[in-house]
């Protein structure tokens, strides 16, 4: 019989606040079952695996992700979409670090909902690079610079790794405009 109060979105819930405190390769089963207060057997009542739970965790944080971009871009166009987009993507990755990480996950083939979730992070990034006038693939393409371009500052901040004087928000500016200026002008 499953313990009452345990259920499966509560256990993705804790899960994702071990993964930030912790670090995404540090989740595990034993981690979630002591955070939750019961034996690691008691959990398999309610997720079957711990691939199973790290799954449920990277279809919240796409999800999360998603929205937090959305809310973002909405009522913004061109630059100004683009700006608010990266600040959120970035926002996101240092407020939640590990369901950042879970986020970046690629779906399972046949995993139709975290397939849906994941296509919601690259149908908002691609609705406001399609604002430049990219169509077709080209969309495809900046999709993927602009998500490795975001995601290599944030590991690299993350990690300390800029460690110069120079201001870093400069940087990150600086960065993120002159990829815009690349799109308006390509």
């Amino acid at each position: 019989m499953p313990r009452a109060g345990l259920s499966r979105p509560l256990l993705t819930a804790r899960a994702a606040e071990i993964a930030d405190e912790n670090g995404w390769d540090q989740l595990t089963l034993a981690a979630v079952a002591g955070a939750v207060g019961v034996r690691q057997p008691s959990l398999y009542k309610h997720v079957e695996s711990l691939a199973a739970l790290r799954r449920d965790v990277s279809v919240a944080g796409a999800r999360d992700l998603a929205d937090a971009l959305t809310s973002a871009a909405v009522g913004r166009s061109g630059p100004a979409a683009l700006g608010a987009m990266a600040d959120a993507y970035r926002d996101y990755a240092r407020r939640f670090p590990g369901r950042y990480a879970a986020s970046v996950v690629a779906p399972a083939p046949g995993d139709e909902e975290h397939e849906r979730i994941a296509a919601r992070v690259i149908e908002v990034i691609g609705a406001v690079l399609a604002e430049f006038g990219l169509a077709g693939d080209d969309v495809i393409h900046a999709i993927r610079a602009l998500r490795s371009m975001l995601h290599g500052f944030v590991a690299i901040e993350s990690a300390g790794g800029f460690a110069m004087p120079q201001d870093l928000e400069e940087s990150y500016r600086r960065m993120v405009d002159g990829f815009a200026a690349t799109l308006a002008h390509g």
